[in-house]
């Protein structure tokens, strides 16, 4: 895979690689990513994160399987007393209001049995490093178990806990996504952005 010269390199990091098999294109976001996937021409392209990128130009890059873009994780913190997952849940929520999150993500707080309550955060699979520093860079801090991962969330979609209370939480995005007609029309570009 050649991939062009880049002017300014770090502003690609935590953007998309998207090899299209006869040529590929730097910096797509992961919505972009997600919409070439979902296409019959593009469903079997390749994908990479960029996770670090050096003044010479150099990236780090990990690959992405195309699959992540369809699922959803989490994040689920686990409490024996409903008074504390609402404080946790109420602290999250405020942490979304003061620092927006990297991404679009559902609250829940929701009751499994009469001792043991969650707060669920749910969020786009591709977006799992990054909720994570979120979390680390406000803080947050819960005095029960935790567990995260798709896994972890399709366990809680399967058991259907009460939902207590739920909250919609909106990303910040630096990037703007480009869809339909106008992401199609620069597929070619060598750099997208």
């Amino acid at each position: 895979m050649k991939l062009p010269e880049l002017q300014k390199p770090e502003r690609y990091v935590g953007l998309y690689i998207f090899d299209f098999g006869d040529h590929v294109g730097v910096g797509f976001t992961a919505e972009e990513v997600a919409e070439l996937l979902e296409s019959e021409k593009y469903k079997q392209g390749k994908v990479y994160k960029i996770h670090r990128a050096y003044p010479d130009g150099k990236l780090e890059l990990k690959g992405v399987p195309s699959q992540v873009f369809q699922l959803e994780a989490g994040m689920l913190f686990y409490s024996s007393e409903l008074e504390t997952a609402g404080r946790d849940f109420k602290q999250l929520v405020n942490l979304a209001v003061e620092n927006a999150p990297p991404c679009r993500a559902k609250v829940h707080l929701a009751k499994y049995s009469d001792n043991k309550f969650v707060v669920a955060l749910i969020y786009p699979a591709e977006y799992d490093d990054e909720v994570s520093s979120w979390l680390l860079d406000g803080e947050y801090k819960t005095g029960g178990a935790a567990e995260g991962g798709i896994e972890a969330v399709q366990r809680y979609y399967d058991y259907k806990p009460e939902i207590l209370d739920r909250h919609q939480l909106f990303g910040k995005s630096e990037q703007i996504s480009r869809s339909g007609q106008e992401l199609l029309t620069s597929l070619k570009l060598a750099v997208q952005r």
